[in-house]
């Protein structure tokens, strides 16, 4: 019963999400995926459509109730109904549902083009959701921004929810956009201005070996995923007698024990 409810819900939601639907290009030709839903603001593909066009030796099946995929350096698995898929043994959390649609598995395009070494851009004049693989060397710089970006999220957010590692790792890359800011993930946490910008530098903690959810974490905020908007500082008012920040930019949210700013 439970799982025909399941079922249920999960039709329901294509059902609401099929009067929207999304055209891809994958490096500038049309790709066929079928039906690419929009869901909550999530434009879903099929796992395997997506996956065997990006890696042509990839091993996809069904097996245990999710769908596998298996490729040399990369395992995921996904569950419909489930709000996560499985990267490599880790959970990666998601914003909405894995959807099952005439067995087709349905997941949401930025964390699967993330993982896979792709960029996602949306085209709305056209309606078109634009994947572009990368060459050897920018799956290798995928690699280092999560490298940096997890240490940071681990050294500065231990403790905190899941929303307030989201955050540490939105400014990093919010800083990044800026143009007052280095915009490299390795060159704005290294910003050696006004004495360094990150106590974990100071101290070495980022040198630490990040914990899973801060990897997931980075994963995440590379993905998309966003707790605090455009904000560019954060403090811990308690663990700090420098509140330069506090007086002197725009207040935007408390997550656990870090105020952030625009």
């Amino acid at each position: 019963m439970k799982r025909q409810l399941s079922a249920l819900l999960l039709s329901l939601l294509l059902l609401t999400s099929s009067a929207h639907a999304a055209s891809l290009t994958l490096d500038g030709a049309p790709l066929d995926v079928g039906h690419a839903p929009v869901y909550s603001g999530s434009t879903y593909v099929s796992l395997r459509a997506v996956v065997e066009a990006v890696c042509p030796d990839a091993s996809v099946f069904w097996g245990a109730g999710q769908a596998n995929v298996y490729t040399p350096s990369l395992t995921l698995a996904a569950q419909p109904g489930q709000t996560a898929l499985i990267c490599n043994g880790d959970s990666l959390p998601l914003s909405s549902p894995i959807l099952l649609d005439s067995g087709r598995t349905l997941v949401p395009i930025r964390p699967l083009a993330s993982l896979l070494g792709m960029e996602v851009t949306w085209n709305g004049a056209t309606g078109t959701v634009e994947l572009t693989t990368g060459a050897e060397a920018e799956r290798d710089d995928y690699d280092d921004q999560v490298y940096w970006l997890s240490r940071i999220i681990s050294a500065e957010s231990q403790g905190e929810c899941w929303e307030g590692k989201i955050a540490v790792g939105n400014v990093v890359l919010n800083r990044v956009a800026s143009p007052d800011f280095p915009n490299t993930i390795y060159g704005v946490i290294f910003d050696d201005r006004w004495g360094g910008q990150f106590e974990p530098v100071r101290n070495g903690t980022v040198y630490d070996t990040p914990t899973q959810e801060s990897i997931q974490a980075a994963i995440a905020c590379l993905a998309g995923e966003n707790t605090v908007g455009d904000s560019l500082y954060f403090l811990a008012p308690e663990l700090t007698d420098n509140h330069w920040t506090m007086e002197n930019r725009p207040y935007v949210t408390t997550i656990g024990a870090h105020w952030f700013y625009l």
